[in-house]
């Protein structure tokens, strides 16, 4: 998925009217980084999203790469400092992907069926809607938990549409989850490109390509889980949905991890508002829901 995306950035960046080079002309650096390596435990456990960036952002501040690529679900709310978010691609599905060998929904799954997943924003909508389902942590890469499903290690399990879509896996999926349904994680489905704060040639040429609808779409979603202290291992949904015409709406909830509870807020504005409406959002949910439980959120957060 990593190489997928960088090579999506070489391609937008040589096929735009920057004149940059070819696709070929780029460097790809590949980097495992710690979340990469460690499959067996929560995120939580072990210092939250910044597992699958810090490594690739010290290689970006350090000068050994120009740009970094990442998911913008996996980047924490805190960048490394003299860093920013210079480029957003045009956003792909943001829902959620129902994988099942034997049942083609959430309905059609048995009482007390095993669903694997290591997202508790998941858990937690799931639970909201199936409280009966028994979930275990279920990690690795998409191939990995693929086959564990294959092989019946559980009944069902939860992937990023976008991601499937892109390593060109979507015969897999069982069904789509509206948002409705499985609200995503701030981020999902977009492409974002990190750089550094001073690079005085490359910025001007990122801002020139990122999308500015799906820019302020991730803004916005970010804000919410920055003033909430959220991580992407916290029971957090939020979505922004952007339209040409400059309006931008917001809705995002925080949930119990077992789904009893859930606190919801939204907001509506244009497009440049983007990080006040999530500022709002996020203030918002902080005033309505249980204060331990945003407690809880920060203890799990690393920056």
């Amino acid at each position: 998925m990593a190489l997928y995306q960088a090579h999506a950035v070489a391609k937008t960046l040589s096929s735009s009217d920057i004149e940059i080079g070819s696709p070929e002309s780029f460097e790809i650096v590949e980097i495992q980084t710690s979340g990469d390596k460690i499959q067996d435990r929560r995120l939580s456990e072990l210092g939250g999203k910044a597992l699958f960036t810090k490594e690739i952002e010290r290689a970006l501040v350090s000068g050994e790469i120009d740009l970094a690529v990442h998911s913008a679900k996996d980047v924490d709310t805190v960048l490394s400092p003299g860093t920013v978010l210079a480029c957003v691609l045009p956003r792909a599905d943001r829902r959620e992907a129902f994988i099942s060998a034997k049942y083609d929904s959430i309905a059609a799954l048995p009482l007390g069926a095993t669903v694997g997943t290591v997202s508790l924003r998941r858990q937690s909508q799931l639970l909201r809607i199936r409280p009966d389902l028994n979930v275990v942590m279920l990690r690795g890469n998409v191939a990995t938990r693929l086959r564990r499903v294959a092989e019946g290690q559980v009944d069902a399990t939860f992937l990023a549409a976008a991601g499937l879509k892109r390593l060109g896996l979507e015969n897999e999926i069982t069904a789509i989850l509206e948002t409705s349904i499985m609200m995503p994680a701030a981020g999902q489905g977009a492409i974002v490109v990190q750089a550094r704060a001073d690079d005085r040639d490359l910025l001007p040429l990122l801002a020139r390509v990122s999308n500015p609808i799906s820019a302020a779409e991730v803004r916005a979603e970010r804000a919410v889980l920055a003033q909430l202290g959220g991580s992407c291992d916290t029971p957090i949904a939020v979505m922004a949905v952007g339209a040409f015409g400059g309006d931008l709406t917001l809705t995002a909830k925080i949930l119990r991890p077992d789904g009893t509870e859930e606190w919801r807020a939204s907001a509506a504005g244009k497009l440049a508002d983007a990080v006040r409406l999530g500022n709002d959002v996020g203030s918002s949910l902080a005033r309505q829901c249980d204060p331990n439980l945003l407690i809880q959120i920060s203890g799990t957060t690393t920056g």
